[in-house]
């Protein structure tokens, strides 16, 4: 009996001492936990700072770019990407009703500041009766156009606008403006021959102008439909290292990366989900 209870006390220690050694081992191994998120590549320089700050937490991110803006939401559904992060609250909302797509916002990023600019006034105020407004034409930035015209106190739109944009959608008009639909891209260019034009914020900067800077009226903070987002499947969004990522991206250090590296063109928009109807 005496050996038997010395080769099952030994065979207790030695399993508690493996035991012991697996748990320092995984603990030791610091494995990464991997997560594909799907870009465009203006973003790539903000979530390059984000997979720095990941890396320390155990998390490896790896940056897929995409060239489109309808594959990355495709990608993510298909399980080919993890995240994405490219596109607005409003892109998303009808991208997922029309293709029937199980994803869900898990947290807010940026906004891309549309701004109505002029190289005769300094205000909207100023802009006279009857004078001439530049609009990008195609729907949907028209109707983003057309929103932030209203913002501005230059036009009425009725209660129900539902973001696309018509001309013929204008309800008050009070100082008579006359507007020309122009494709985005052209939009810069026609600033010497009408009293203003409405920019897309890429377009902007690309002509050289800094949105905050330049712009004689900009979107802000409030303008939640157009508030960037990062996207997961929906019965992935409460995955923990998912929402330890989101986390990272909204620390203060990034909002001012994002600031520096983009020279405040983008507005970081840190708010809860629920602000952008999630």
């Amino acid at each position: 009996m005496k050996k038997w209870g010395f080769i099952l006390g030994f065979i207790a220690i030695i399993s508690f001492v493996l035991a012991g050694c697996s748990s320092e081992g995984d603990a030791a191994s610091g494995e990464k936990t991997k997560v594909k998120v799907g870009l465009n590549g203006s973003g790539v320089p903000i979530w390059e700072k984000v997979q720095e700050k990941a890396e320390k937490e155990n998390i490896d991110i790896e940056l897929v770019e995409f060239a489109d803006y309808v594959r990355p939401n495709m990608a993510l559904a298909d399980g080919d990407i993890d995240l994405n992060a490219f596109q607005t609250v409003s892109y998303f909302d009808s991208f997922i009703e029309e293709h029937d797509l199980d994803l869900k916002p898990i947290g807010t990023t940026i906004i891309a500041p549309m701004g109505v600019y002029s190289e005769k006034y300094k205000d909207v105020k100023d802009i006279p009766d009857g004078s001439s407004i530049a609009v990008p034409k195609e729907a949907t930035n028209m109707g983003r156009a057309l929103l932030l015209l209203e913002q501005a106190g230059l036009i009425g739109l009725p209660e129900d606008f539902d973001g696309n944009g018509s001309l013929d959608i204008i309800e008050d008009n009070p100082k008579n403006l006359k507007f020309e639909p122009i494709v985005a891209a052209q939009t810069p260019r026609v600033l010497p021959d009408v009293a203003a034009s409405v920019i897309n914020n890429g377009v902007a900067v690309e002509a050289g102008f800094v949105p905050v800077e330049d712009a004689v009226y900009i979107e802000d903070e409030t303008a939640q439909p157009y508030i960037n987002i990062i996207a997961a499947r929906a019965d992935e969004a409460d995955k923990e290292v998912y929402q330890k990522i989101v986390e990272l991206y909204q620390e203060e250090d990034v909002a001012d990366h994002i600031k520096k590296t983009y020279n405040d063109s983008l507005i970081p928009t840190f708010v809860p989900l629920e602000d952008i109807g999630w």
